[in-house]
């Protein structure tokens, strides 16, 4: 069981959140977009919040500025969040402009929000959970994009509800967080996207 939890943490990491809602959006949504544009989209975006995320930290654990991939004290956050607010602002500049992709465009921006408020807590010495306000923020942005779509999804919506129990489970298991930590994480993920729907749905 303790190695079951451990990998539902590694697998469902927040860095794949990102490009999981950009490949779930080309899935479903009924407007023609070119296989070469979605590909090249989704690359970029792998290399953007992905690989260069996973090489920021290697650089950041030999100059000794961070400890593990987990991030486990608020001090090892504020650089790695920071950066990460760089990079978002970098996709939303470059690659998902709001006249291409709105829908898109507002996602990342509420990823970006909620990163920053993230990095707020962080300087204040609040760990708030980085696992949970990634599932709850994709969660969120699932859920409006069967209402614009209007798409009848239950079946995922559902699986999504039993990983984001997993991911919660997961993280009390392993005493990475304590309950308010994963409720915070939560509010952080879904009010952004709740609130920019109003921009696009």
């Amino acid at each position: 069981m303790d190695r079951i939890l451990k990998s539902i943490s590694f697998i469902f990491h927040p860095l794949i959140m990102p490009v999981l809602g950009v490949g779930f959006y080309y899935f479903i949504s009924p407007r023609f977009t070119p296989q070469e544009i979605i590909y090249a989209k989704l690359v970029s975006l792998t290399i953007l919040t992905i690989i260069l995320p996973v090489l920021i930290y290697f650089l950041l654990k030999t100059l000794d500025k961070v400890q593990s991939i987990y991030l486990k004290t608020t001090n090892e956050r504020i650089l790695p969040l920071l950066l990460n607010c760089v990079i978002i602002l970098i996709v939303l500049l470059r690659i998902l402009t709001q006249s291409q992709f709105a829908e898109l465009y507002f996602f990342f921006i509420g990823i970006l929000i909620s990163t920053m408020s993230c990095l707020i807590l962080a300087i204040f010495r609040f760990k708030a959970s980085i696992h949970m306000i990634s599932i709850s923020g994709l969660f969120m942005f699932f859920i409006a994009l069967s209402i614009h779509f209007n798409i009848n999804i239950n079946d995922i919506l559902a699986l999504m509800c039993i990983i984001t129990g997993a991911i919660a489970t997961s993280r009390l298991h392993l005493k990475a967080h304590n309950y308010k930590e994963l409720l915070m994480g939560i509010f952080v993920g879904v009010m952004p996207q709740l609130i920019l729907v109003n921009y696009w749905l």
